[in-house]
Formats: C-alpha cells, structure tokens, sequence
C-alpha cells in the first residue's frame, strides 16, 4: 500500500511542473515582450514666408510660395540652413528673360565647364498653372527630365508665358527685381556668366 501511495506521489509531483511547461509553450499564446521606449521624431520647422538672397550685388526678397509648391520650399529652406547657397553663382544670364543659380559646383571656379549640372535630381514637379511673370522664382530641370528638380533655381527678369506649366515655381521677388535686373546685365560668353556673382548667403525668415 505506501509502495502505491510513493507512486502516485511521484505521478502528482512530475506531472505539475510539465503541466507548466505545457501551458507555457501553448500554441497561439505568444510570449509577452518588453515594450521598448519609443524616441519621439524631430518636429520639422515650419515652412518660412520668406527668403533673402543675399549677394554681391545686393539683395533679393522672396516671397515662398509653400501652398503652391511644399516640397520645393522644403528643400530650398534645408539647403539655405545648412549654408548650401553661400559662394555660388547665379553663373547663367540671359539678358531680359533669366538668371540662373545655385548649383553647388559654381562655388569651384575650376569647375565651370560644368556650371549647370549639379545640385540637380532630387525633386519631383509640382507643376501649377501660375504664369510665370516677372519675378517668378522657379525650379531648374534637367532638359525634358520633370523630376531632375534641386538646388538649382531661376528668376524670371520678364514674362514667360511660353515656360508656364513646365517649372516648378515656388516663390516670387518681392524686393530687389532692380539687384536681379542688375544680375542680368553681366557679361556673358553665349549663357554663361564671364563674372562672378556671387551668393552670400540665403536668410530665411
């Protein structure tokens, strides 16, 4: 009789903790985990209403246009923060109608058979039907290549219908057209800037 009782002890006392086990590894029940504290994002900084250029010539006021193009006045304002604009050039002219600036080779007076290419391809359009009046700031691009916007921009010095629709405009002159007009009046080999003119620095405000 105690042989039976020892048994049946022994029974009892190995099948708990396997009863344990059992339920703990149960199909379906997945193991609980340590929840891992979640590092709160950076809040981006509201869109600036405006942008100073500042150049060797003077100064530029640009109202941006953060309603009409958000991801272009993004990547203006990260650029002029992080000090991309100061000592480049508006290296393209065409009397009357642009100039042109902004690529991050033109601060490399070495590479100016290159002036044009750089700081491009980063951007896709955010075409409007805005006309493009005196004063439009817009998004350079590479020839027939909508999503080849960047760093570079233009200011129109006079009004061109015949590009509406096909750039990116994301700001608009508001002081400074007679600095721009000045810009304009560089010497030029064919488009080319023959003198530098330089941008100081971008202000955002």
């Amino acid at each position: 009789m105690n042989k039976v009782l020892v048994s049946l002890a022994f029974v009892a006392f190995a099948a708990g903790p396997a009863s344990a086990r059992q339920q703990a590894t149960t199909p379906g029940k997945p193991t609980p985990k340590t929840a891992r504290p979640v590092t709160p994002a950076t809040p981006e900084p509201p869109p600036p209403a405006e942008a100073v250029i500042e150049t060797d010539q003077g100064a530029i006021t640009v109202k941006l246009l953060s309603d009409l193009a958000p991801r272009h006045v993004r990547f203006f304002a990260k650029t002029a923060r992080s000090g991309g604009y100061a000592g480049t050039t508006f290296h393209r002219v065409i009397a009357g109608g642009i100039i042109q600036g902004g690529d991050p080779l033109s601060k490399d007076e070495s590479m100016a058979a290159r002036y044009g290419t750089g700081g491009l391809g980063f951007l896709k359009p955010e075409f409007s039907e805005r006309p493009m009046t005196r004063g439009s700031v817009a998004a350079v691009l590479r020839p027939n290549q909508p999503d080849s916007g960047g760093t570079q921009f233009f200011i129109c010095l006079g009004d061109q219908p015949s590009l509406t629709g096909k750039y990116t405009i994301f700001g608009e002159v508001t002081e400074g057209m007679d600095v721009a007009d000045k810009i304009g009046q560089t010497p030029v080999d064919g488009q080319k800037a023959t003198t530098r003119v330089e941008i100081q620095k971008v202000t955002l405000r």
